[in-house]
């Protein structure tokens, strides 16, 4: 599908780490997803992938449900790499990226389309009995965060559905690998098989059946 005129041109200016390709590609993922049911993300910051995913939602008529507790990963704290001092609290002194995100979503026009949950994965995962057509995972990375989010998700994916990673870097040297350790612990598991990358977004089709219990 062309996407010039679908997603809108300010994306670029949005506030993310998510290359354009990897965009593009989540939202050619999304678009086939939903056929199935809704999609998920973990990790949206101020919107940059919320906007792919949720537009591919919109034009099929589906829900992206979305989990950030917008306080920032451990490498966007004050003194860290990624660190954005725009995003800081002043009154609190802790990062907050909801206004912006927001602010991202109804500039979008997508406040019809997404469901912002304002907690974490695996509190949100508690209670869920939804199936879902995608999952992306990209919220923090450290190891304890990716496996938590991916054990928490990953059996709500309906047959055929995608779980889509961010930051995999086959070269250590290049970044994190814990995003790469739940990537290859999830491809062991039998129950996914491996989609060409497109730059450091993983991807993976569910190929078993779910395990949530009734």
């Amino acid at each position: 599908m062309e996407t010039e005129g679908v997603i809108p041109e300010f994306i670029s200016e949005v506030k993310g780490f998510l290359a354009e390709e990897e965009g593009l590609r989540l939202f050619e993922l999304a678009l086939e997803a939903c056929s199935l049911g809704p999609c998920l993300e973990i990790g949206s910051f101020c919107g940059k992938s919320t906007i792919y995913l949720g537009v591919a939602c919109k034009i099929k008529g589906r829900t992206l449900f979305t989990i950030d507790h917008h306080r920032g990963s451990e490498e966007q704290q004050p003194g860290q790499l990624y660190f954005d001092a725009d995003l800081l609290d002043s009154r609190t002194g802790q990062i907050d990226s909801l206004q912006c995100f927001r602010e991202t979503i109804q500039k979008a026009e997508l406040e019809e389309v997404v469901v912002p949950m304002i907690t974490r994965s695996h509190v949100a995962a508690r209670d869920w009995t939804t199936p879902l057509s995608l999952v992306f995972i990209d919220g923090g990375h450290s190891y304890e965060t990716v496996v938590t989010d991916y054990k928490c998700w990953y059996p709500h994916l309906l047959p055929g559905g995608f779980l889509v990673f961010h930051d995999i870097f086959l070269d250590p040297a290049e970044g994190g690998q814990a995003p790469y350790e739940v990537y290859k612990l999830a491809l062991a598991s039998k129950r996914f098989e491996e989609i060409p990358m497109t730059k450091t977004l993983g991807v993976l089709r569910c190929c078993g059946p779910m395990v949530v219990k009734k």
